[in-house]
């Protein structure tokens, strides 16, 4: 049986909690977090605290809290015997050095409060000072996930920035079209085919191979209409993006091979 502490009541430990109170060999003993009124989501399957004077001795910390307050949150686990953990993706291994035992538990997903994750598909990318406490995080991993990596905090970091581009920029761009549904009284929702078409052909053809559109086969004339009607919407910056992201197309691909749409 693993023993394991959860620090944090927002999103991601939300998600984790939720994966580990139902593993199996797993025992969410505690739930420490500052705001009592978040935490008490968590009564009903392990204890919770506020006082982070009584933190109790388990196998594994896992530090899910905003990526300022990690380093605060450790002071409190430094003469601990169990592994240190956090889950950011852009924060150093090393911010935990002070403590005996450290590492990475990092999910390489987007968590939202309400809505519900299949946590076996989720890659885990782990990380640890001491080689044991990484097939110790390799086991508590595997409780809840089938995919698990091995990654250093310099890969970790480009990771995560890969992932705000695939991820939240993309999401911001998802904002922009409905913007632009919703001005024209389009529903939102007849691009949803395409979005879904767009994310699956790449699990087929690398991203290089599946880009389509206007920027990608050099058609000036449909872009100069595009930036003819986007200068009339209501946000004067969506111009700014599709000029940036036009350009940066164009450039990648200076040899057209008529790829279409």
């Amino acid at each position: 049986m693993l023993r394991i502490s959860i620090f944090g009541t927002g999103n991601v430990a939300g998600h984790l909690f939720e994966a580990f109170a139902a593993a199996d060999s797993v025992e969410v003993e505690q739930v420490i977090g500052r705001n009592k009124t978040a935490l008490a989501s968590f009564e009903r399957k392990a204890e919770t605290v506020s006082d982070f004077t009584q933190i109790a001795d388990t196998d594994i910390f896992i530090i899910a809290v905003k990526d300022g307050a990690i380093a605060e949150i450790s002071e409190y686990l430094k003469e601990k015997k169990g592994l240190v953990v956090h889950t950011s993706g852009s924060v150093p291994m090393a911010v935990l050095s002070h403590c005996p035992r450290y590492g990475v538990l990092y999910p390489l997903q987007t968590f939202s409060k309400d809505r519900n994750l299949v946590m076996d598909s989720v890659p885990f990318c782990l990380e640890a000072h001491d080689k044991r406490d990484l097939q110790l995080l390799k086991k508590l991993a595997g409780r809840i996930s089938g995919k698990i990596y091995e990654v250093d905090s310099q890969q970790r970091k480009a990771l995560h920035l890969a992932a705000v581009f695939v991820n939240n920029f993309t999401n911001h761009l998802y904002h922009i079209g409905k913007e632009i549904c919703d001005e024209k009284g389009l529903p939102f929702a007849i691009l949803q085919p395409l979005i879904e078409e767009t994310a699956d052909k790449i699990k087929q053809l690398s991203p290089y191979e599946a880009q389509t559109g206007p920027a990608r086969r050099g058609d000036s004339e449909t872009m100069a209409a595009h930036l003819e009607q986007v200068t009339k919407l209501e946000n004067p910056t969506f111009k700014d993006v599709y000029e940036i992201l036009s350009a940066s197309v164009k450039k990648l691909y200076r040899t057209d091979d008529g790829a279409s749409n």
